[in-house]
């Protein structure tokens, strides 16, 4: 079981404002942030389900992952999915997939992907019938 994972950016404002905005159609919202003096090295951000409380996925600032990673977010629905790209790409996110269904994974896969301001790859999917 995965309890959290995040990514590294560059630009720690940009990256949370765009991540605010494009994971707010899943539900998301960032539930703890902690300053570079608290945590010792670094600003961090913790992003997660807002009725759960608990952040499990996480935001720093330092030298980018090379190469960028693919991070997907489970959407309760094909129009969350739809939502979410739409946020993301006027948050500053670049299209790397339209919403649709992605049948070569399973019957059912409805995805899109947008690149973050860091060139990671971010997905929402929906595993739900249309």
């Amino acid at each position: 079981m995965i309890d959290h994972t995040g990514v590294i950016v560059s630009d720690y404002s940009r990256s949370k404002a765009f991540y605010e905005a494009a994971l707010a159609a899943l539900g998301y919202g960032c539930l703890a942030e902690f300053s570079a003096e608290v945590t010792g090295h670094t600003d961090v951000a913790g992003f997660g389900e807002k009725a759960s409380g608990k952040p499990d996925f996480w935001l720093s600032v330092g030298i980018p992952n090379q190469p960028p990673i693919h991070i997907a977010f489970r959407a309760d629905s094909r129009a969350a999915v739809e939502a979410f790209h739409v946020a993301a790409l006027l948050a500053g996110g670049r299209d790397n997939g339209a919403p649709g269904l992605r049948p070569h994974y399973h019957p059912h896969y409805y995805g899109a992907f947008v690149l973050d301001p860091d060139g990671h790859n971010i997905e929402a999917v929906c595993h739900h019938p249309g």
